[in-house]
């Protein structure tokens, strides 16, 4: 595959691409945002029939939605579904009525705090119907009867997701989630997607040690669904990220694993700490993205999660105000590079002994010093190899070197590669 280039303009465009679609936690708008991540990345698609029992949920019906409106009595469309897929209630009930607004008031939702944003809003799993509005909107409508109506649909159908695998030199695997049930919203959903599919192809570039699956699902019912499809998968996970909010202006923000301890947990805190980024690694708490599904006590995964700023943490979220003027490609582009370099930490994280453990072998003999010969950093190089010498126990890997040495990761993996080439450490 050609290298990637130009990633934060690409990742923008493909936010672009997808921004206008009508999503949900099922329906053709999941299925038309999977087809076209599909353009960039190959994805295994799954759908899961209405009624299946997962874990202890249940796949619900299908939705679907062509049109939505409320209209006046002039028969112009006061709120249109067609301007904005926010306007209407999600898994909104088919509606096809005339009433006065006093009565139409009761199914209306609007942000009194921002008058000119239109808020997001669901009713996934109680029969409802309802609009989406901005107040101002609301304010200028005068009493009457206003025709209603919502072309939707809700039957059995199916629940969509799609998976996608970077072979790796180990089964082991790692598990990088986005969701893709959010409707016209950039940075919270569409933001994390775009880095996710850059992700993938970053790494199929090389061959990473671990096997890493990207999954692209719909919040919690497709996290639950997937693991409870997947009980002898989830054997095999030994880390897990979550992505979302991925494009805004924030400073990044890392969520630790239930665990607080996991291999993932160590590594983001690393890597972030020595990027001299600003950001921020808060604890672990049961709300928030499908980390809590991940990470619930019967699986107990490695999985944190990574944003810029986090879950609910800023006045846009889950309004019509998280558009494509609210993400940017450079914010993405920043969230990516923080994701390759991390997981290029975990790759090589690994513990090593040392064959020559009696003493401190002779590196000039075996030509490690000559190695360094000229380079800027001899000296730190030098200290990286006799630290890999001294912790390589076969209980400490190489963040752990790095972390008790202050080198960089990249030093001291760079030394464990010259001492193993030499014979004197093995994996």
């Amino acid at each position: 595959m050609a290298r990637v280039t130009g990633t934060g303009e690409e990742m923008y465009a493909l936010v672009e691409r997808m921004y206008p679609l009508c999503r949900s936690i099922t329906g053709d708008g999941v299925r038309a945002t999977l087809d076209i991540v599909g353009e960039y990345i190959p994805l295994q698609r799954h759908e899961v029939p209405t009624g299946t029992q997962v874990l202890d949920w249940t796949v619900p019906q299908e939705w679907n939605i062509r049109d939505a409106y409320v209209a006046d009595a002039t028969g112009r469309r006061v709120v249109d579904f067609a301007a904005s897929s926010l306007h209407v209630l999600g898994y909104s009930v088919p509606v096809a009525r005339t009433m006065p607004l006093s009565e139409l008031r009761e199914h209306l939702h609007t942000l009194p705090e921002h008058p000119t944003w239109i808020p997001y809003r669901t009713s996934y799993y109680r029969p409802d119907w309802g609009f989406c509005l901005a107040q101002e909107t609301l304010d200028a409508l005068p009493d009457g009867d206003y025709e209603v109506r919502i072309d939707s649909t809700l039957a059995d159908g199916h629940l969509s997701y799609a998976e996608h695998v970077v072979p790796g030199q180990v089964s082991d695997e790692v598990i990088v989630s986005s969701h893709v049930c959010h409707p016209s919203l950039a940075n919270d959903n569409l933001a994390g997607i775009a880095v996710a599919t850059y992700l993938a192809r970053a790494l199929a570039e090389g061959t990473p040690y671990y096997t890493y699956r990207f999954l692209f699902a719909p919040g919690t019912i497709g996290a639950i669904t997937w693991l409870a499809r997947n009980a002898e998968r989830v054997e095999r996970v030994r880390h897990g990220l979550v992505l979302a909010c991925a494009g805004d202006s924030g400073q990044l923000t890392y969520k630790r694993s239930r665990r607080g301890d996991a291999g993932i947990d160590r590594v983001m805190r690393h890597v972030l700490d020595a990027s001299g980024r600003p950001h921020r690694v808060t604890e672990f708490t049961p709300y928030g993205y499908d980390e809590r599904q991940f990470c619930s006590p019967g699986f107990d995964l490695g999985v944190g999660s990574l944003s810029r700023t986090p879950y609910a943490g800023y006045p846009e979220y889950h309004t019509s105000a998280d558009d494509l003027g609210f993400v940017s490609p450079e914010a993405m582009e920043d969230t990516l590079a923080v994701c390759r370099e991390a997981f290029s930490v975990l790759d090589r994280d690994r513990a090593y002994v040392n064959l020559s453990p009696y003493g401190e072998p002779q590196l000039g003999r075996r030509g490690l010093y000559d190695a360094l010969g000229g380079r800027s950093d001899a000296k730190e190089a030098q200290m990286a190899m006799l630290w890999v010498l001294s912790l390589s126990d076969g209980e400490h890997g190489l963040l752990d070197v790095a972390e008790r040495s202050g080198l960089p990761f990249a030093t001291v993996a760079a030394a464990a590669d010259a001492l193993h080439g030499a014979g004197l450490i093995k994996a």
